[in-house]
């Protein structure tokens, strides 16, 4: 009998290996769908149709639609914002944090990331996801913020989470309750109270 091991391994591998192509089709259509539909009206097999993908290689690729939704949302986040270096963390606050706002507000992603964490309230998937793949990746950014204030000595290092903490609360106060105008005066005094700066200071 001839030894059909490899090609057993080979098809089973088959869609393992994410093709770059699909794999934009697949965030494309996404993307598409909630801006037509919000997150009610999106589904794996609307986004697999309009994609022209299998059900199947959705879900071996995104486990849950939680996490296809945060590679629709980082994908969206990489081609609108880039991190400022103004050369003082309150001032880095307030640019990022205005960029930011302007994002969700003016983009599908706002409406992801609230779906995300109501998501995250009723199901430990996407719980999981937000808290163990979202965060991190999302804070990454924010993280090099703080740490090259920290460099500059304008806060101390062991006070770099308990400050991002704050930041986030900020946020997401106003993602939550869909105040999201470009308030930049309030932006600065919350940016200046995190940073340690005092109001109206250099």
């Amino acid at each position: 009998m001839p030894d059909t091991s490899h090609a057993d391994r080979r098809r089973s591998s088959i869609g393992a290996r994410r093709n770059p192509d699909a794999e934009a089709a697949i965030l494309t259509a996404a993307r598409a769908l909630l801006a037509e539909r919000g997150y009610a009206g999106f589904s794996i097999e609307e986004v697999a149709r309009r994609a022209g993908a299998g059900k199947p290689t959705i879900y071996r690729w995104w486990a849950t639609k939680a996490d296809l939704l945060i590679d629709v949302y980082a994908a969206e986040k990489a081609s609108h914002m880039a991190l400022p270096d103004t050369g003082a963390l309150w001032s880095d606050l307030l640019a990022y944090t205005r960029a930011l706002w302007g994002f969700w507000r003016d983009t599908p992603s706002g409406s992801i990331f609230r779906a995300l964490i109501a998501e995250a309230q009723t199901t430990e998937a996407a719980l999981s996801a937000l808290r163990d793949k979202f965060l991190p990746d999302r804070l990454r950014d924010l993280r090099h913020m703080f740490e090259r204030a920290a460099d500059r000595s304008e806060i101390r290092a062991s006070e770099i989470d308990d400050l991002l903490g704050l930041y986030i609360g900020f946020n997401w106060l106003h993602l939550l309750t869909d105040r999201l105008a470009d308030d930049a005066p309030a932006i600065e005094r919350t940016a200046r109270l995190i940073a340690g700066q005092p109001p109206g200071g250099s």
